[in-house]
C-alpha cells in the first residue's frame, strides 16, 4: 500500500459505504455506530499500520501501537503527505 491513491481509498471507501448505508436504511442506529467505532479502533489501526510496515517506517509487530491516541500525528507526513 505504498501508493498515496490506494491508501485514501481504503480510508474514504467504508465511511462512504456507511453513510450510504444508513441512507437507504440498510442499518439501524445502533449497527451504524458499532460499525463507525470498528472502522475507527481497529480498521484505521490496521491500514495505518500497515502503510508504515510497507514504507518500512515502523515494524509489523508495531502495527497495534497506532491504537494510542495522537500517534498517527507523528507519523503525518508518511501516512497522508508522501
Amino acid at each position: 500500500m505504498k501508493h498515496l491513491i490506494v491508501y485514501y481509498f481504503y480510508i474514504l471507501a467504508p465511511p462512504i459505504l456507511l453513510i450510504w448505508m444508513k441512507k437507504i436504511q440498510l442499518i439501524d442506529t445502533t449497527s451504524f455506530g458499532v460499525l463507525v467505532l470498528f472502522y475507527l479502533l481497529i480498521y484505521r489501526t490496521y491500514i495505518d499500520g500497515k502503510r508504515l510496515v510497507d514504507k518500512n517506517v515502523i515494524t509489523k509487530k508495531d502495527i497495534w501501537k497506532m491504537i494510542i491516541p495522537g500517534k498517527r500525528i507523528t507519523y503525518f507526513k508518511e501516512l497522508y503527505l508522501s
